[in-house]
């Protein structure tokens, strides 16, 4: 995917749309990226397009936001909300996944995504939704969250390894109600 300009991201609009079969590709190769290079997921192998294609029809399936954003076009960023456990009492909750392809970071997509996931979410009647951010040290998913409403509850250390190291994952909260 080309990057835009600062200059012409500036007078870009995002457009958020429901993610439909034809991004998934895309979101695959964004997604891919953070597999491979990062420790926002603990993944550690890449799914396949046909994988995210299933992914996404079980979100949509179970009545929650799974959004691309785009701009000029392609797919730049995408997001989407899953139950936050299966257990039954569990099912007013949400847990929201964020992710802006390289080189689009800083460009208020990642908000515009979580920012309509949220809303989704609460207009579908959940309670509470939670970010598991992956990697203490991940400040631009733990500004993004607290900027907009989520508090930091706990922190699970040491609770993934990937890349021949130990690493946290972030617990974050927000109120949809």
């Amino acid at each position: 995917m080309s990057s835009p300009s600062n200059a012409s991201l500036a007078s870009t609009a995002v457009e958020i749309l429901d993610a439909m079969p034809h991004h998934m590709a895309a979101v695959q190769s964004i997604y891919s990226h953070y597999v491979l290079h990062d420790l926002c997921s603990f993944e550690e192998e890449v799914p396949s397009v046909d994988q995210m294609q299933q992914r996404r029809a079980d979100v949509i399936a179970r009545g929650m936001p799974y959004l691309v954003a785009m701009l000029d076009g392609e797919v730049a960023g995408y997001a989407y909300a899953t139950a936050y456990r299966a257990r039954s009492a569990y099912r007013h909750s949400v847990e929201d996944s964020v992710y802006v392809a390289q080189g689009m970071h800083g460009h208020g997509i990642g908000k515009a995504l979580l920012r309509d996931v949220v809303r989704r979410c609460t207009e579908a009647g959940f309670t509470q939704m939670v970010a598991c951010v992956g990697n203490s040290a991940n400040a631009g998913s733990l500004r993004l969250h607290e900027s907009l409403g989520f508090e930091q509850v706990g922190v699970l250390r040491d609770i993934g390894f990937k890349f021949g190291r130990w690493v946290d994952t972030v617990l974050m909260q927000r109120a949809l109600r």
